[in-house]
C-alpha cells in the first residue's frame, strides 16, 4: 500500500498545468516582432513603387486623352483636369469630355496630386500647349519621384523636388 501512495504522489507531483509559460509566450511575440520588423519596410517600399507606377500611368492616361481632346473638339488642349474627365452621365462635350475618370480628373489618385495648367492662348482661346505635374501627397510616404509632362508627352522626373521640362525623362 505504500508503494501504491508513492507512485500516486509522483503522479500528482509531475502532473504539468495546461497552455504555455511566460518565456514561451515571450519569445512567439519577439519572433512575431521581428518578422513584422522586417516585412513592414518591403510593404512600405512596395506601397510606394505601386503609387509611383500608377502615378507615371496616370500621366500617360492624360496626355493620350489630351491628343483625343484637341483632335475630337479642335479647340486646342483641355482648359482643365475637371474637363477631360467629369461624370459619365450625359452626352461628352468639350467641357465634360469623359476621356479619364472621375477620380483621375479631380486631380488627387494613388497618392499623388495632380496639377494640371492650360498654357499659351491662341488668338481664337485655344491653348496650344499644357503642362501636368504629378507630385506626391506626404512625400517619402505615398511615393518619393516628382513628374512633369506637357505637349511632347514626355515624362519627366525629378527626385528631390517638383519636377519640370528641364529634369531628365523617366527610363
Amino acid at each position: 500500500m505504500l508503494k501504491l501512495n508513492r507512485t500516486h504522489n509522483q503522479l500528482r507531483g509531475s502532473k504539468q498545468s495546461p497552455g504555455f509559460s511566460l518565456i514561451e509566450l515571450l519569445i512567439v511575440v519577439a519572433i512575431i516582432l521581428i518578422i513584422a520588423a522586417i516585412a513592414i519596410p518591403n510593404l512600405i517600399r512596395a506601397k510606394i513603387a505601386a503609387n509611383q507606377a500608377s502615378a507615371v500611368e496616370s500621366c500617360r492616361t492624360i496626355t493620350s486623352a489630351e491628343v483625343v481632346y484637341y483632335t475630337t473638339y479642335a479647340n486646342g488642349f483641355a482648359p482643365s483636369l475637371n474637363s477631360l474627365g467629369g461624370p459619365a452621365a450625359g452626352t461628352a462635350s468639350s467641357s465634360n469630355a469623359q476621356l479619364i475618370d472621375e477620380v483621375l480628373s479631380a486631380g488627387n489618385k494613388s497618392g499623388y496630386l495632380f496639377t494640371y495648367s492650360a498654357l499659351k492662348m491662341d488668338s481664337t482661346g485655344a491653348y496650344q500647349d499644357y503642362a501636368l505635374n504629378a507630385d506626391p501627397v506626404n512625400p517619402g510616404i505615398t511615393g518619393t519621384n516628382h513628374y512633369f509632362t506637357d505637349e511632347p508627352s514626355v515624362i519627366r522626373m525629378n527626385i528631390s523636388g517638383t519636377a519640370s521640362a528641364s529634369d531628365p525623362p523617366i527610363q
